[in-house]
């Protein structure tokens, strides 16, 4: 018959504590250089170390001719040199030109008179500017606006009354999905 060794029953398998690193003890940099000169003034318990700079001045590391091309005076600019392309290709476009008064008053007339058949995209390409400009100088009177905007939302309704079964389905829950962002 094995007798069970009480011993065995008794003892851990496993490591109850990390070993740790001891903190590092660096030497001081002042005094241990060997180059470095101490001098202690009695008096006032003062300590000076002097220590030589680790190498020797250059011509090209100094204040008057400095070698990192951050602290150079900026070079005077070459008005012949090529230039980097533009970032945005509408940068290419020019600028459009101002318009007179007198071409505002027209613009405003006309868009006031028939806003249907003057639209803001028509009125830019007719006066050479952008829609956001005319929508600016002649924008239409509150009434007129959301009178304009029933008008698009039916036009939209009759659109949307010719989808079909699973494009209604589809935008139905895209509107739901909107909502709870």
């Amino acid at each position: 018959m094995l007798k069970p060794r009480l011993s065995l029953w008794f003892t851990r398998s496993y490591a109850t504590r990390i070993a740790e690193k001891p903190p590092a003890r660096f030497p001081d940099p002042l005094l241990n250089h060997p180059d470095a000169v101490v001098k202690t003034l009695k008096d006032e318990n003062l300590t000076f170390i002097h220590r030589p700079p680790p190498t020797a001045p250059s011509p090209y590391s100094t204040t008057l001719a400095p070698a990192s091309p951050l602290l150079k005076s900026p070079t005077p600019s070459n008005k012949h040199a090529p230039m980097p392309p533009l970032l945005r290709p509408s940068a290419y476009n020019a600028a459009p030109s101002r318009m007179s008064d007198k071409d505002i008053e027209q613009l405003r007339k006309l868009r006031l008179s028939n806003p249907e058949k003057y639209s803001r995209a028509k009125l830019a390409k007719l006066f050479k500017c952008t829609p956001n400009f005319v929508s600016k100088v002649a924008a239409l009177p509150r009434p007129q606006r959301k009178e304009f905007a029933r008008k698009m939302e039916a036009e939209h309704e009759t659109v949307r009354g010719q989808w079909g079964e699973k494009k209604a389905t589809f935008v139905a829950i895209k509107q739901k999905r909107r909502e709870f962002w």
